[in-house]
């Protein structure tokens, strides 16, 4: 996987943190942990497509494993195993609109997705909480909480790190404060996050 600091020479001081990130990621979902994404406006984007990249395939194809082959066989669904794909556990916070509405009506806005780290997570699990600022309550209430549950947190932010950067055990604080350009940092960011992850995985 090429890492993003070839095209983003700028960004080789996050170096150290990624691949740190990386490991803990790995020892999460090995122990039968889950990830766990949020982010608002582009960032809730963001958090869509890294469930999309560790959901399914990214680089790698990710077969079936044998055990399940063979039941899917005695199901008389054998076809599917040549389509299904191993994934990692990763739920997007960003996505289930009747409970986000029904939080924003009855606790606030800044609840939403505290409200879904206190329901799905467990000690061991991860959560990578995305803002460009680093400021955003959503998301600062998220990592609170997954703090106090043993849950490891990832921030993911523009220069400064702002309220994200006390609050995340691991901090990926790229080199810019306007959001464009913080998104587009933190894309090459998360994709060797993916990547990588996939890799370490689902070794040959």
């Amino acid at each position: 996987m090429k890492k993003p600091f070839e095209n983003y020479p700028d960004m080789a001081y996050l170096a150290p943190v990624l691949e740190e990130a990386v490991e803990a990621a790995f020892r999460c979902v090995s122990a039968g942990g889950k990830i766990m994404v949020c982010g608002s406006g582009g960032s809730a984007a963001d958090s869509e497509h890294i469930a999309g990249e560790l959901l399914k395939g990214f680089l790698k194809k990710r077969p079936v494993g044998p055990a399940l082959r063979s039941r899917l066989e005695e199901a008389g669904a054998g076809a599917l195993a040549d389509r299904l794909q191993l994934g990692i556990p990763c739920i997007s916070l960003v996505s289930h609109s009747a409970l986000l509405t029904a939080v924003i009506n009855d606790n606030g806005a800044d609840m939403m997705f505290a409200q879904q780290v206190c329901a799905f997570g467990r000690e061991g699990d991860m959560l990578i909480a995305i803002s460009t600022s680093g400021n955003a309550e959503n998301a600062a209430n998220a990592a609170i909480c997954a703090n106090a549950m043993g849950i490891t947190t990832l921030g993911m932010t523009g220069e400064g790190g702002g309220r994200l950067g006390k609050l995340c055990r691991l901090l990926l604080a790229v080199p810019s404060r306007q959001t464009y350009r913080v998104q587009e940092y933190h894309i090459a960011l998360y994709h060797y996050f993916c990547g990588a992850l996939e890799e370490k995985m689902f070794e040959e």
